[in-house]
């Protein structure tokens, strides 16, 4: 139903180097080859270390402008903690070559936590509660505000409506949600990542390493990235994640967290038609809503 979508607009490796020619000359005789291409950017290995990463597809370029302004501010408060973040060295111009905003980043060594089971990432559950408190900063007025993530609950009642209505009318799904637009609101302005799934979460020698892919980072819930919690961890490991937040995060925020994980949840179920991993994702949060 939701098969990744055709690039509307791309680079060959001949013209990524007449790129790199005419805006970072300095990089332009590196190796270069392609790495992956997601929903929304292709992404180059430039040399041993470095990555070229480039929208393709309309939608995506407001992503990579959001991380060339948001990742210089708070990636530095998570590199403290030694947890690293894709912070561009290039910020990419639109120019007559590609006309779109893209960046050289760093490459991160480390595989995403879609690899890793629940029990072996609740061993650093305590480290990502660390991060999640240093990125939940308040955030300046010119902070990029996402259309969907990190909003009021009710502003998604609509589209989990139909969801909701294909499900048993018992179900653990259903009443996270329905607690979750009863719970108080949101009363703060933070950063907030926006899509922190385990394929954004790397691990490297059994323990968090990066947080990447900021193109959604917000202003908004810090519920929404709590909701990670049950993307993540067994039962366990949300109880030590939880308390390593401490006194951050009140009643109200894990119960508006847990309903998001049911909304991430529904929508990794209805749309991850040729992403078997994200579906798989999709039905072990639906099942760890259902045990709790």
């Amino acid at each position: 139903m939701a098969d990744s979508p055709s690039a509307e607009y791309s680079l060959d490796e001949d013209g990524l180097r007449t790129l790199l020619r005419a805006t970072a000359p300095q990089l332009a005789d590196l190796p270069l080859r392609l790495f992956a291409e997601g929903w929304d950017n292709a992404m180059w290995c430039l040399g041993a270390d470095l990555v070229v990463r480039l929208p393709r597809r309309a939608l995506a370029v407001p992503l990579i402008a959001n991380e060339q302004r948001a990742l210089p501010e708070i990636g530095p408060a998570l590199a403290v903690l030694g947890i690293r973040t894709p912070i561009p060295v290039f910020a990419g111009a639109p120019n007559d070559v590609f006309p779109r905003p893209w960046s050289v980043i760093p490459w991160i060594d480390g595989s995403n936590a879609l690899t890793s089971s629940r029990v072996e990432n609740s061993s650093w559950a305590p480290r990502l509660a660390e991060a999640l408190r240093a990125l939940h900063a308040p955030a300046p007025d010119d902070a990029p505000l996402n259309p969907v993530r990190g909003r009021e609950l009710a502003t998604r009642d609509g589209a989990m409506r139909p969801r909701l209505d294909a499900l048993p009318p018992r179900s653990a799904l259903r009443d996270a949600w329905t607690a979750g637009l009863a719970a108080a609101p949101n009363c703060e302005r933070v950063w907030i990542h926006g899509d922190l799934h385990p394929g954004n979460i790397l691990v490297h020698e059994a323990s968090l390493a990066a947080l990447i892919d900021f193109g959604d980072v917000t202003v908004g819930d810090p519920a929404y990235d709590l909701a990670s919690a049950w993307m993540l961890f067994d039962a366990p490991g949300r109880e030590v994640f939880r308390a390593a937040t401490g006194p951050r995060y009140d009643d109200a925020t894990w119960v508006r967290a847990r309903a998001w994980a049911a909304y991430l949840a529904l929508v990794l179920l209805t749309q991850s038609d040729d992403r078997p991993d994200h579906l798989a994702v999709g039905q072990s949060t639906a099942a760890e809503l259902d045990a709790d």
